[in-house]
């Protein structure tokens, strides 16, 4: 059974549906949430775990003297709670490279389109749906990849495509994106998990 780190900051969906996999979906008996950490203290993800009886802590970056301080009590959280696979969210703040170190393999994220198109700096949000529309796309998805030091460059380990109609609107495509990321996060998670045990 590993243990599964959400870090999020805001609304916390796919925390939800990772939470939910693990219950009684395609992640029950491989993974737990055991720890949501947030930069945001008025994320409704906050709210989630405490419904779902799973501690959360909220780290802002404006607490802390420097980046480097920052990051070490992201790491203090993730290994007080012995966290095998750190799993980001919908997390707005760059993962700092000593995080990434010591979870090397081991962190994911989740983008709202097909990596590598649409992802880099100041792709995230409404801001990759309305991209995709502007630029007369047939397709998004989501995709599921290793974090590593830059925006959305790691190993993609799943995707999912979706339609984009004539007529969407960023907010009808970001719908439609959203249930993909519901569906595919946890089956991504389970491929690691799956791998890491065959690496042992």
């Amino acid at each position: 059974m590993k243990n599964l780190a959400v870090l999020v900051s805001g609304g916390g969906s796919n925390m939800q549906s990772i939470a939910d996999s693990a219950k009684n979906g395609a992640l029950k008996g491989l993974a737990k949430v055991v720890l949501v950490i947030s930069n945001n203290h008025a994320a409704y993800a906050l709210e989630r775990a405490k419904n779902e009886n799973i501690k959360s802590v909220c780290v802002e970056r404006k607490n802390y003297a420097d980046a480097f301080s920052f990051n070490a009590a992201i790491l203090k959280n993730l290994e007080e709670n012995k966290i095998d696979i750190v799993c980001l969210a919908g997390y707005m703040t760059i993962v700092g490279v000593d995080i990434i170190d010591k979870y090397k393999g081991k962190i994911l994220n989740i983008h709202p389109a097909l990596l590598p198109k649409f992802g880099g700096r100041g792709m995230y949000g409404h801001r990759v749906h309305e991209a995709v529309i502007e630029a007369k796309e047939k397709k998004s998805g989501a995709t599921v990849h290793f974090a590593d030091e830059n925006y959305d460059t790691g190993k993609i380990v799943m995707s999912e495509e979706v339609p984009v109609f004539d007529g969407d609107t960023p907010e009808l495509l970001a719908a439609r994106v959203l249930e993909a990321e519901h569906e595919i996060y946890p089956l991504a998670i389970k491929k690691v998990i799956e791998n890491l045990d065959k690496e042992v």
